[in-house]
């Protein structure tokens, strides 16, 4: 059940400001709990059966947190159960959508709990247990010498084999299909491995329209442009299927966002927020929040953004970055921090307020480079071209220290903001060739590569900005064929709109 407390509520009544008037559901524990329909068979004790369902419903929905305290709750009862501590070390791995290197801490206690699945599992667990068990292993193994995505590709070969093994067993066919998808590359532009798992996953949803990973695993098959109008009806669905989880009233916002449906983004996203706040999920309150800010922010609903900015200090009191909790992971805690004021400033063109940021320092240097990313358009518009190149050059550091730690998805993102800047850089140092190539590299980049599920979008689409570069370059008829490509990857965005002269519309 999910508690609450007098002083969350009244924080997320201050939040909801941002959404006067809309209602939202209590899932608390006076109204009962929601999670879906799972079943996972196991051979631990038949007294255990139901909370072991209701754990891998929650670990389905990522509330990874309430997952840990699930399983724990099952090993109470049987302490033999070797699956509970398999469940305890994929929540431990927490959400596999997210990009980046997972947390050292977190990594060695998934080793943990895992070594301990496999010492329990040699003693209590069938054939295939330890099989699920050995699959769940390889996310650690070696960690500190093997590279993750060597180690998600061995996961996904594990899973593959239980599949070939025991193709009766759907929730392998589940798991399997999820583990596809975090191991696509974000550069292949086939999308073969959503478009698998997303013929396992539905074809398994019309069978169990209520499992909650069915529909959300859909919902993060299908969430790149060209493939996100399959995932509409799944968007629709999941908020219904477990509406006592947080993240399942948040994640259908990722199709509404892809398809520009601004409007649905903000009541799913109000929805999430209030029920992330009630469970003291403050990473995905954050994630949450920056949703919302983008879907407002395209609204042109300015007063209704600035609510959730005002309000960002406080939430950002409340999150704790070494805690696993709900769906989001804290590197999207950090980066909504960093992302919500660059949005504000960004959308806004509010130049002089985007050369003031102040880039605040993480464990996540990609998050501190959309702030450098704001300041240097900002300082090049207001004619501060001292600190546009001070911006430039703490992006190309940030980018090195990336690529040096192997964190090669966000070193590429920070690259494409470092050739952004560079070519407005050009622009104000009357370069004009050098301007169009550098911006038109960073748009071609950006197209090569895919935005991960932890942003709604970049703080400033490269073509949209390839664009803008070419009207200030009075190229009119090219500035268009820019925005049109832009708008095929972010749909229905106010400024590209604006600029095409049809004016931004909602839903």
């Amino acid at each position: 059940m999910i508690l609450r407390t007098t002083s969350l509520v009244t924080f997320a009544t201050i939040l909801a400001s941002t959404a006067a008037g809309q209602q939202h559901d209590d899932h608390g524990s006076g109204a009962g709990e929601h999670l879906g329909r799972v079943h996972f068979v196991t051979t631990c004790s038949p007294t255990v059966s139901g909370r072991f369902d209701r754990a891998v419903a929650l670990l389905h929905s990522f509330e990874f947190g309430s997952a840990i305290a699930g399983f724990h709750d099952v090993l109470a009862a049987d302490s033999t159960c070797a699956l509970a501590y398999w469940g305890i070390a994929l929540s431990q791995w927490s959400n596999p959508m997210a990009a980046g290197k997972k947390p050292a801490a977190f990594l060695e206690q998934g080793r943990q709990a895992a070594q301990t699945a496999t010492r329990l599992g040699s003693l209590y667990a069938s054939p295939r247990e330890r099989d699920w068990i050995d699959a769940a292993g390889q996310l650690f193994a070696d960690y500190t010498h093997t590279d993750q995505a060597t180690r998600m590709a061995a996961y996904e070969r594990a899973m593959r084999e239980i599949v070939s093994r025991y193709p009766a067993d759907t929730e392998a066919l589940i798991f399997h299909a999820i583990a596809l998808v975090a191991a696509a590359p974000p550069t292949d532009k086939t999308y073969s491995r959503q478009l698998e798992a997303g013929r396992i996953l539905e074809a398994l949803w019309a069978t169990q329209p209520d499992h909650p990973g069915l529909a959300h695993y859909i919902i993060h098959a299908y969430d790149v442009p060209p493939l996100a109008s399959r995932a509409r009806a799944a968007a629709e669905r999941y908020a219904a299927i477990a509406p006592s989880a947080p993240h399942a009233l948040h994640m259908p916002s990722h199709i509404f966002t892809r398809l520009g449906l601004w409007q649905a983004s903000i009541d799913a996203n109000t929805r999430s927020l209030h029920a992330a706040l009630s469970s003291g999920a403050f990473a995905e309150a954050l994630h949450a929040a920056d949703y919302a800010m983008y879907a407002r922010l395209q609204l042109g609903q300015d007063q209704e953004a600035k609510a959730i900015l005002d309000t960002l200090p406080r939430l950002a009191a409340r999150f704790d970055p070494s805690a696993i909790t709900g769906a989001a992971p804290p590197s999207a805690g950090v980066f909504a921090i960093a992302a919500i004021p660059a949005r504000w400033v960004l959308e806004r063109h509010a130049w002089t307020e985007a050369a003031a940021l102040e880039p605040h320092s993480s464990a996540y240097p990609h998050t501190e480079a959309m702030t450098y990313f704001a300041r240097g358009l900002g300082a090049v518009h207001t004619g501060d071209l001292v600190n546009a190149h001070r911006a430039i050059d703490s992006l190309a550091s940030i980018q090195r220290r990336l690529g040096a730690n192997g964190e090669t998805y966000w070193a590429e993102q920070v690259a494409i903001q470092q050739l952004g800047v560079q070519a407005w850089i050009d622009w104000a140092e009357h370069r004009p060739d050098d301007a169009l190539a550098h911006m038109r590299q960073a748009a071609d980049r950006e197209d090569a590569t895919e935005k991960n599920a932890v942003t709604p979008g970049p703080l400033a689409p490269a073509r949209e900005l390839f664009g803008d570069l070419l009207l200030e370059l009075g190229r009119p008829a090219a500035a268009a064929v820019e925005y049109r490509a832009s708008l095929e990857r972010e749909p229905n965005r106010r400024h590209a709109l604006l600029r095409l002269g049809r004016g931004a519309s909602g839903n």
